[in-house]
This record gives C-alpha cells, sequence and structure tokens, in this order.
C-alpha cells in the first residue's frame, strides 16, 4: 500500500499514538537544534532593536523652523546579532527559553493534530468531504484550540528569550518567569498576545490549504504514472510530501508573518503595546511596515525544515499504523 493511496481509517487511540510518538520525536529535536535561531528571531521581532529615528531638537533659520532628524541606522542582521549575543551573553543565551519550548511543542502539536483530525472528520460527513471548506474549518478550529491552551508556555518562553544577561550572570529559570508574571500582571498576562496568535491561525489555514492541494496533485500524479525507477514508492511519496509542506509553509510564512511581530510586542514586559490594532499601527507608523517583517529569514531557516520533516513523518506515520490494522 502506498503512502499517498487510500488507507484505511484507524481507530482515534491509533491515530492520537501515531501523533503522540511523531511531536515527542521529531519535535524535540527540531526545537532543541533550532534554539539558537528561535531567540534570533525574537530579539530581531522585539522592541529592544526597534530602531526608530533619533529627532534633535528645533533649529530657529531666518523665516523657518528645521527639525534635525538622524536616519535610521540599518537593522542588524541574523549572523550579527548572533554573533553579538554569543560575545556579550554567552552560549547559554541562545538557548533561552528552551524549557517551556520542550514542554510546550508535544502538546501544542498533539492538540493541533488531534484537533484538525477530529474537525475533520465530522466535517467531512456532513459537508463535500476532502473539500476545501473542510481543511479551512478544521485547521481554524485546530488553530484557535491550541493557541489558546498552549499560549502560557509560549508567553514563558518568549519573556526567557528577550531577557538579556551579561557572561556569568544567572538568569531566571522558567518557574521564576512564570511566578514573576502571575506576581506582577495576574492569570490574564499569561494570554497576552493570544490575539496574535489567533491572527496567526490564518497562516495555519493557508499552509494546510496549500498542502493538502499539493497532495491531492501528488496523489492523482501518482495513479497516472509510475514513480521513477531510483526510488521506491514509498521514499517517492515521502519526498513528494517534504516538498509540498515546504512549499505550502513558506507561502504561509511569508503572507502572514507579520503576526508574529505583533505578538512577540504584546508579550513584552511593561511594554506599550496594548492590543493587536494598536501594535500593529505603532510599529508601522514608528518603524515602517517592513519593521513587520524583521527575522522572517531566520524563522524561515527555523520553521521549513521543521515543517517539511514533521508534515512527511506524520504523514508516513498514520499509513503505516492504519496498514499494520
Amino acid at each position: 500500500m502506498l503512502l499517498l493511496g487510500k488507507t484505511k481509517r484507524q481507530p482515534k487511540d491509533m491515530e492520537n499514538s501515531s501523533t503522540s510518538i511523531e511531536t515527542r520525536c521529531g519535535g524535540t529535536a527540531g526545537a532543541i537544534l533550532t534554539c539558537p535561531l528561535e531567540v534570533v528571531k525574537t530579539r530581531l521581532q522585539s522592541s529592544q532593536l526597534a530602531l526608530r529615528p533619533l529627532c534633535i531638537s528645533e533649529v530657529q533659520l531666518p523665516g523657518m523652523t528645521v527639525r534635525l532628524t538622524n536616519p535610521t541606522p540599518p537593522s542588524p542582521g541574523m549572523l550579527k546579532l548572533l554573533r553579538t549575543i554569543l560575545e556579550k551573553e554567552g552560549v547559554r543565551s541562545l538557548f533561552r527559553g528552551l524549557g517551556p519550548n520542550l514542554a510546550g511543542v508535544a502538546p501544542s502539536r498533539a492538540i493541533y493534530f488531534a484537533a484538525y483530525s477530529g474537525v475533520k472528520e465530522r466535517l467531512n460527513a456532513v459537508l463535500v468531504p476532502e473539500s476545501k471548506k473542510v481543511h479551512i474549518l478544521a485547521a481554524t478550529c485546530a488553530g484557535i484550540t491550541s493557541a489558546t491552551l498552549t499560549n502560557p508556555i509560549w508567553l514563558v518562553k518568549t519573556r526567557m528569550q528577550l531577557e538579556a544577561r551579561v557572561k556569568g550572570e544567572t538568569a531566571s529559570n522558567a518557574l521564576q518567569c512564570a511566578m514573576h508574571v502571575y506576581r506582577t500582571e495576574g492569570l490574564r498576562g499569561f494570554y497576552r498576545g493570544v490575539t496574535a496568535s489567533y491572527a496567526g491561525v490564518s497562516e495555519t489555514v493557508i499552509h494546510f490549504v496549500i498542502y493538502e492541494a499539493l497532495k491531492q496533485q501528488l496523489r492523482n500524479r501518482h495513479h497516472s504514472h509510475s514513480p521513477p525507477l531510483t526510488l521506491s514508492p514509498n521514499n517517492h511519496d515521502f519526498f513528494g510530501l517534504m516538498g509540498a509542506a515546504a512549499v505550502s509553509k513558506t507561502c504561509a510564512t511569508c503572507i502572514a508573518y507579520p503576526h508574529e511581530v505583533i505578538r512577540t510586542r504584546l508579550r513584552e514586559e511593561g511594554s506599550r503595546y496594548r492590543s493587536f490594532i494598536q501594535t500593529l499601527q505603532l510599529v508601522v507608523h514608528e518603524e515602517g511596515p517592513l519593521a513587520l517583517y524583521r527575522g522572517l529569514l531566520a524563522h524561515l531557516v527555523r520553521q521549513i525544515p521543521n515543517a517539511a520533516i514533521m508534515m512527511a513523518t506524520y504523514e508516513a506515520i498514520v499509513h503505516l499504523a492504519s496498514s499494520t490494522l
């Protein structure tokens, strides 16, 4: 039985077990290896590196008043910021927030895939099966569910990654950071940035709609053409799904990326950012529209391989689990 072929429906316990295996193995390894990129991306997104024009005092000239403004210096690049963190804070700072990341990656993806599969199964019974409407509604419900339940974990992770300490200085751990948030902001503090996460569901929706369309094309092509002799059918399907996941994730990320910057700003401690719209307007007004794409390169380098491996592995495990029944 081929990976892209029609498979038997597996029981829920088997499906959940498959999802758990995928999230623990792929998610944990990916989180550890890409943590430095995550830290760099978060620092680039934050207002700590917001490079706004500096206005100097007004100069009175005959018949006019002139305001002198220094041009905005260029934003530091990914490699430059990475080198700066290494020099000033040490290697350990590149792994700030790894604890919450490891604690949250498995449940967040398990919640997402469980919700996506469950909602899609129910919608297929009342709507046109495997239609774009089904995929959009299932991805939206899964994204909102996962974002709501795991937002406290990601807020603590972001706070830790933004906490810059010099070499040798002790930094707070996840529990200390969480207690500080609770003491200073209460339970509501753990849900700062959740509105941006809801807006970010659009990225997941775009990702899954494009992915499902590409997967359908792969399935149709597989039935009409024989796979290359150099690869077995399973390998051919696996690499095809990886490519579909990479393309769909790249498109979705580039379209919906501004919500990432807004979410980071909202999660900053004691920031002047209060709501999604207010933060969007403030960033664009003070730093320009391009500021909404700061850290995009680091995000793409980190996310695209993860998404490709995760989606292909998930499909492969679901296929293997169903083929054994």
